[in-house]
C-alpha cells in the first residue's frame, strides 16, 4: 500500500468511502456484519467513519473485485496479502510489458503522473499524436497506458486523484486531435453516423472516447452523448439523430447480467436498421455475445467492422 505521511487518527465518513472506493454503503454495511471488516469507529453523531488504511484496504479489494475474485474469500486477507495477489492478477500484464519494450517513453509517461507533472505528461501525448498519428496513438500507446495505470493503481502505487489526472489528461488530448480530424459532409456516401455512449451502470468514459476517436478517424459521423445514458434515452437520440449504429463501451466492473439485460432491451427497442455494437474489457461480451449485437473485441477491429457495414450498405 501507498505509505501515507497523514496521520493514523484522520477518518472518513461513509458517504467518502463510498465515492472513494465504488463500494456502495449497504455493501460496506454487509461486509461490517457478515466478516467483520470494515471496523468502522462512530464519530459524535453515531455515524461510521473510517481511517485511511481500512480505506486503502478497500481499495484494493474492489480492484480485485473487479478482475474476478469473491470478496468473501479476500477481504481478510492481511494489506500484503493482497498486494501480492494484485500483482499476481494483474491484467494482461504480457501485453502491457509488450507494450513498454514497443514504447520506452510508456514508462516515463506513468512517472510523470506519479510525479504530478501534468502538462509535460500532456506535452508528451500531444508530440505522440503528432508523431504515430491518431490511431496508432490510441492503440499503440494510451491502450497499454491505461492498463499500466491500472495495475499501478491496483499495487497501490497511484492513488485514486492520480488516476484521475491521468484519465483527464488523455481525455483533453483526444478532444483536440478529434476536433482537428477533416470530414465532409455527414451526408456523405459511405459515413454512417455513430451514437456512442455507457449504460447509467457505466461511469467510465475515457472507452468511449477512443472509439470516438477511431471511429472519426475512419470516416465515421461521431454523436456522443458522454456517460451514464438510459436506455429510453440512447433510443429517442439515436432516433432523433438517424443513428446507423449505436456504439457501447463497457468496463470489466460492470455486473455481466447488466450488460447482457441492457443490450438485449436496447436492440428491442431500436429499429431493425439501426445496429448495436458494444466493445471493451467486460468478459460476458465475448463469452455470450447477445444476439443482433456486433462484439468489438479489439479497438483496432472498430477499421474492419466499419468496412463491412459499408459493404453492407453500398447506398448509405
Amino acid at each position: 500500500m501507498n505509505d501515507r505521511s497523514t496521520p493514523s487518527e484522520v477518518t472518513v465518513s461513509i458517504a467518502a468511502v463510498e465515492r472513494d472506493t465504488g463500494l456502495s454503503k449497504d455493501t460496506l454495511r454487509v461486509w461490517e456484519r457478515r466478516y467483520g471488516f470494515p471496523q468502522p469507529a462512530r464519530d459524535a453523531f453515531g455515524e461510521r467513519i473510517y481511517s485511511l488504511d481500512q480505506v486503502d484496504k478497500l481499495r484494493v479489494i474492489k480492484r480485485l473485485m473487479d478482475q474476478g475474485h469473491r470478496p468473501g474469500k479476500i477481504i481478510n486477507y492481511t494489506a500484503e496479502q493482497l498486494q501480492q495477489l494484485a500483482e499476481s492478477t494483474i491484467s494482461s500484464p504480457t501485453r502491457a510489458a509488450e507494450a513498454a519494450e514497443q514504447h520506452e517513453d510508456l514508462q516515463n509517461l506513468l512517472e510523470l503522473v506519479k510525479q504530478h507533472r501534468i502538462e509535460e505528461l500532456r506535452r508528451q501525448l500531444s508530440q505522440a499524436v503528432l508523431r504515430v498519428g491518431l490511431s496508432r496513438f490510441v492503440v499503440e500507446i494510451i491502450a497499454p497506458l491505461n492498463e499500466m495505470v491500472g495495475d499501478a493503481w491496483t499495487r497501490g502505487y497511484f492513488e485514486i486523484f492520480e488516476e484521475h489526472l491521468y484519465t483527464e489528461s488523455v481525455q483533453v488530448i483526444l478532444r483536440n486531435a478529434i476536433n482537428t480530424i477533416p470530414h465532409p459532409a455527414s451526408h456523405h456516401r459511405g459515413r454512417p453516423r455513430i451514437l456512442l455512449t455507457t449504460f447509467p451502470q457505466e461511469p467510465h468514459g475515457l472507452g468511449i472516447l477512443m472509439a470516438e476517436a477511431l471511429f472519426s478517424f475512419e470516416g465515421g459521423h461521431c454523436i456522443s452523448l458522454g456517460v451514464q445514458t438510459p436506455i429510453w434515452d440512447i433510443v429517442l437520440a439515436a432516433t432523433t439523430q438517424n443513428a446507423d449504429i449505436v456504439a457501447l463501451s463497457f468496463s470489466a466492473a460492470l455486473n455481466p447480467n447488466h450488460v447482457l439485460d441492457g443490450l438485449t432491451e436496447l436492440r428491442a427497442k431500436l429499429p431493425r436498421s439501426t445496429e448495436v455494437w458494444a466493445g471493451g474489457s467486460c468478459p460476458v461480451l465475448h463469452r455470450r455475445p447477445p444476439k443482433e449485437v456486433r462484439t468489438l473485441r479489439t479497438l483496432d477491429s472498430i477499421a474492419t467492422a466499419l468496412q463491412d457495414w459499408r459493404s453492407a450498405h453500398p447506398a448509405a
